[in-house]
């Protein structure tokens, strides 16, 4: 029976180089453009380590948690959030494991613990992430005020129409992965508040910064234009929530 159980020891190495070099060749990003959004300054550190975390030096209270999309470098949304650190927020991308979100919903958790200095928290994903964000709201109430959907909706048995937090869904016109029709159908399980922003001409990939992504329509604006918008969107909901809170 010697050789039974090296069949098995075989099929054990086999399956444990799947599941690390499997996700390793599939993540995506980030390009060389979103680099620089690494490198810390005089207003806004950067730590990358298990996550990435961009520290603003004058900061307002607020923090925003980002899920990143299914197989996507955490570092591929680096332009979006330094953006949003320099303004004033406490910006951290989760890494997930194995690259998707639906096996780390709450990491959002040990974020939230790390930072007891933060006041207000915002809750942000793209794509996957964003449904796993939609769930960590729809589980933790207390523990966000805010949820932005980047290209995104809620997953089926998760309804925020009670929710009282300020909630955005923000979504490409060209967007092959999320479609209109998708995003159409989310509004009847988020807030009948929620605002819904349209960004004329952008993609699902552009979203992110990892290049282009299979079954996604091209896009017909510039990736940095469409970043704008993102960024735009998701300071609105940061914005509200400080306002309300003076």
């Amino acid at each position: 029976m010697r050789w039974l159980a090296r069949i098995a020891a075989i099929v054990a190495v086999l399956l444990v180089a799947l599941v690390w070099i499997v996700p390793a060749i599939l993540t995506q990003g980030p390009m060389p453009a979103a680099l620089p959004a690494l490198d810390p300054s005089a207003t806004v550190d950067v730590d990358v380590g298990s996550h990435v975390t961009f520290t603003p030096a004058d900061g307002n209270g607020t923090g925003m948690i980002i899920y990143p999309g299914g197989f996507v470098d955490p570092r591929s949304y680096a332009p979006a959030a330094r953006a949003l650190a320099e303004a004033g927020s406490l910006v951290v991308i989760v890494e997930m494991p194995l690259g998707l979100a639906v096996l780390g919903p709450n990491r959002a958790d040990s974020v939230i613990a790390d930072h007891p200095d933060v006041d207000l928290w915002v809750i942000a994903g793209h794509s996957l992430g964003g449904t796993m964000a939609a769930r960590y709201a729809s589980d933790h109430p207390d523990a966000v005020h805010g949820l932005v959907l980047w290209a995104s909706y809620p997953e089926n048995g998760v309804d925020l129409t009670d929710w009282t937090g300020e909630t955005a869904s923000v979504f490409g016109t060209r967007d092959g992965l999320t479609t209109l029709d998708d995003i159409e159908q989310s509004r009847a399980h988020l807030p009948t508040d929620t605002a819904f922003v349209s960004i004329e001409g952008g993609n699902h990939a552009q979203f992110g910064w990892y290049g282009d992504q299979r079954g996604d329509h091209p896009a017909t604006i510039p990736r940095p234009e469409q970043q704008r918008a993102i960024v735009d969107a998701t300071s609105a909901v940061l914005f509200d929530l400080i306002a309300a809170g003076d």
